[in-house]
């Protein structure tokens, strides 16, 4: 979707409870999160480099400004719906960038989510231990 006020391209990206509203367009490859620098905010370099594999797949390193909200989960999960909502909004720009982000799995929601805890356990699977006597 394209905000007609920003001329950005707008897209949401979600992984475990953490979700991320992307907004990119055209520019010299400032990424900004939450009104930090993408490695201030996200600190290690793994997550950093999760969110950016998009750019990297397609060619676009440096193309693009990046404006990004995250609200929910751990600095992993809010990584993960970074990358998610970059691949929706490059699709958004340019579909023939699609195919090579379907195939490295970009487009994909990773619907793992944490399993609640049972009552009666110490958590979702884990029991007490047993005592026969």
């Amino acid at each position: 979707m394209i905000d007609k006020n920003t001329n950005e391209i707008v897209a949401v990206g979600r992984r475990k409870r953490a979700s991320a509203r992307v907004r990119i367009k055209p520019g010299t490859g400032k990424f900004v999160v939450n009104g930090k620098e993408v490695k201030d905010y996200l600190e290690r370099d793994v997550l950093v480099f999760l969110a950016t594999q998009p750019f990297e797949a397609t060619g676009t390193v440096g193309t693009f400004d990046v404006r990004a909200r995250c609200s929910g989960g751990g600095i992993s999960g809010q990584a993960g719906a970074l990358r998610l909502g970059i691949a929706r909004a490059l699709v958004e720009n340019d579909q023939n960038t699609q195919s090579t982000l379907r195939t490295a799995g970009f487009l994909t929601r990773d619907a793992r989510e944490v399993e609640r805890k049972k009552y009666g356990q110490p958590g979702a699977r884990k029991r007490f231990q047993f005592s026969k006597r």
